[in-house]
């Protein structure tokens, strides 16, 4: 089964036109908070529920704190938000200028990931710096690793999904893949005959690193700071990373 990027990363699916959002008194009138997923992209998202996902565990987490249920809208486009009913997105980057048109408010961050460099084992590359002509580099296609590593005139082999990059990896097809660290560690869960290592952001790549938060669609005032409030106290109990590291994600906190 293909991985599919999930709807995470506002710069690069942007998620426009969003309907109107509810208050905080409405979401708890009407019992429910709503989330927008999509329902085949673990370990962000599944609609099979086996898992479900980190980002409806951690949804159910965060309605737990506002006092409500957690109600589910899959879409797998970003033009089924116009109809969808959901009141927030998860992991999307905690950067106004980077929602372009989404119209999402963001919360305060709660971890921060971007791309990095899954290797062999053994390898001896140690950040981007290091990759050269020499080096085979699995890209998305389109991604910013690409445009990137293309500048520089790194060797890249393309892919469409992650997953399919990191088997390459792991049937030392390419010498390194630039992959999300969450999709990295699931890959390493699920395919303990197959782990590769993957190495920690590189912050001296500014373009690949970025701080992850809630996105809301056109919250109130008092929906925004029980979001924040409801996040923190998740952070600072442990739950996010709870939640996360039953995926193999491990969190790096923001900056």
């Amino acid at each position: 089964m293909k991985i599919i990027l999930p709807l995470m990363v506002g710069a690069a699916i942007g998620l426009v036109g969003a309907a109107q959002a509810r208050s905080l008194d409405a979401i708890r009138e009407s019992g429910a908070l709503g989330l927008c997923a999509h329902p085949n992209s673990l370990p962000f998202a599944s609609k099979a529920g086996d898992p479900p996902g980190f980002q409806v565990e951690l949804g159910k987490a965060l309605a737990h704190e506002l006092g409500v249920s957690l109600s589910l809208d899959w879409i797998i486009t970003q033009y089924q938000l116009h109809s969808a009913a959901c009141d927030i997105v998860l992991d999307v980057i905690a950067d106004q200028q980077a929602q372009g048109e989404t119209h999402l408010r963001i919360s305060k961050p709660y971890y921060r990931t971007g791309v990095a460099l899954a290797v062999p084992a053994s390898s001896q590359i140690t950040s981007f710096k290091s990759l050269d002509a020499h080096t085979k580099v699995g890209v998305l296609v389109g991604s910013m690793a690409a445009m990137t590593l293309g500048q520089r005139h790194v060797s890249t082999s393309t892919f469409g999904f992650e997953v399919d990059m990191l088997d390459a990896l792991a049937n030392h097809e390419i010498d390194a893949a630039a992959v999300t660290p969450a999709m990295a560690g699931y890959f390493n869960l699920t395919h303990p005959d197959k782990a590769v290592r993957i190495l920690d952001l590189d912050e001296s790549e500014p373009n690949l690193n970025w701080n992850i938060a809630v996105g809301m669609v056109r919250p109130d005032g008092s929906l925004q700071s029980a979001v924040d409030s409801a996040m923190e106290k998740l952070k600072a109990d442990g739950t996010i990373g709870r939640i996360y590291g039953r995926y193999g994600v491990t969190l790096q906190m923001p900056k």
